[in-house]
């Protein structure tokens, strides 16, 4: 199973601070023989390390006579796995069976939680982003808070285990986080834990011949939902449209082959991406066959810091085919391909396995992709001009030389009143003004 999330992996096992899905496939990715480049000296041909291993029974020995409480082996033993694991980088990680199974079923996009994802900075617990239509994005949570205390407690310090274990709960009990937004003084949230279900995508027309296409996170079925929203889109449009907007603001990824169904819709040919590793299974590529379920539609994606993984490959995808406009800020970074393989007793291990590539062969692990305009976050009003008056408002006014309606004032402030999603959104609408820009000088 390829999964492509930017969790830090032990938020990624557990559902109620939920990472992205996880896989392509129901079977897993086993590793093959070690590829040509990596075989000059085998792992299985390396000699033991027996003073680690010495050290390592002496450890376990030390603790078991010593510690404050009594442990057994297999507690030890375990916490071992999960320490070989963990420190191998953020995204690797020990799945007991409760955490192996959240993990398959979160693919699904039914699951219980806050529908926040969350990471570690500076000892603090980060909400990399909320989620859209769940108790977190709901009660106002913001990508970039930190989460300085749960229920009263100081969070600082703790393992991501400890502090998930704290939110985790029944569904319906209520939970208080205490975030601090952009160095601000702390402030409280209650949220009460939820079943959430995502629905990864989401479309509707903004204006006559502009569509919107948002994706909240990489499901399997994404590729296809998408093929259907963009069909609806045209059918409603009732032509082939002026412009469309691809949304993956705040999208942590999920499964590759859902992006690079994604990303094949809106090309017609060229590489989508592809993946380097170690083992023979992990070097892939990915091309996009000539159906074009865009109809080439002008398009603008757009992106920020919690776009990561397969969000970074349809944008990095589309940018170096120069298929669409980047708008936005930096993406997350997270270019690293995690495997999950299977093992006894209904355990499994997350590891990362490869890393993966843009079609003009840029890595974006740790740097992220920039966008083509950058337009950072901002409020703003849309101000009715209630005080002035137009011509078609005055008594008596002469009519239209070429037979055209009046527009008088208050027209326009109904027209104005009528709440779009552009209107509270400054990057989607910077974005649909590129869009008609675009039209206009295309001449459509």
């Amino acid at each position: 199973m390829l999964h492509l999330s930017r969790l830090t992996s032990l938020a990624l096992a557990i559902a109620i601070v939920i990472g992205a899905p996880l896989a392509t496939a129901a079977e897993a990715v086993k590793p093959a023989a070690p590829a040509s480049a990596a075989a000059t000296v085998p792992a299985a041909k390396a000699p033991l390390p027996l003073e680690e291993l010495r050290t390592f029974a002496e450890v376990m020995d030390r603790i078991k006579a010593a510690y404050v409480e009594p442990v057994d082996d297999k507690t030890l033993l375990e916490n071992a796995i999960k320490g070989m694991l963990s420190n191998l980088d953020p995204h690797s990680a020990y799945l007991g069976p409760e955490d192996f199974q959240e993990l398959q079923e979160s693919t699904s996009g039914e699951f219980g939680g806050l529908g926040i994802e969350v990471g570690i900075e500076d000892g603090f617990i980060k909400v990399v982003s909320p989620i859209d239509d769940t108790p977190a994005s709901k009660a106002g949570v913001e990508a970039g808070d930190l989460i300085v205390k749960i229920n009263g407690a100081p969070t600082r310090g703790q393992t991501m285990q400890e502090a998930v274990d704290k939110m985790r709960g029944k569904l319906g009990e209520k939970i208080t986080l205490t975030l601090v937004r952009d160095g601000g003084a702390p402030f409280d949230v209650t949220l009460a834990r939820a079943t959430i279900q995502v629905k990864s995508v989401k479309a509707q027309m903004l204006e006559n011949g502009y569509g919107y296409i948002r994706i909240t996170q990489f499901q399997v079925k994404t590729g296809e939902e998408v093929g259907k929203a963009l069909a609806k889109l045209r059918k409603d449009n009732g032509k082939k449209m002026s412009g469309l907007i691809l949304d993956l603001r705040n999208n942590p990824g999920g499964v590759l082959q859902a992006a690079v169904e994604v990303a094949d819709h809106f090309l017609t040919k060229g590489l989508i991406v592809y993946t380097k590793g170690r083992i023979a299974n992990s070097e892939l590529r990915f091309y996009a066959d000539p159906a074009d379920a865009s109809e080439g539609v002008p398009l603008v994606v757009l992106i920020n810091g919690g776009s990561a993984s397969a969000s970074e490959i349809v944008a990095g995808a589309l940018q170096d085919q120069k298929r669409g406009v980047l708008m936005g800020t930096e993406s997350f970074g997270k270019g690293s391909v995690q495997t999950v393989l299977p093992l006894a007793n209904d355990r499994a291990i997350k590891i990362t396995t490869a890393l993966y590539y843009t079609p003009n062969g840029r890595s974006i692990q740790a740097q992220g992709i920039s966008p083509d305009i950058e337009v950072r976050r901002g409020k703003f009003t849309t101000d009715v001009d209630s005080e002035n008056y137009k011509e078609a408002d005055l008594t008596g006014h002469l009519g239209n030389g070429n037979g055209g309606a009046d527009k008088p004032t208050l027209l326009t402030k109904a027209a104005a009143a009528k709440a779009r999603p552009q209107d509270d959104d400054y990057q989607l609408s910077q974005a649909l003004s590129l869009l008609k820009g675009l039209s206009v000088t295309r001449g459509n």
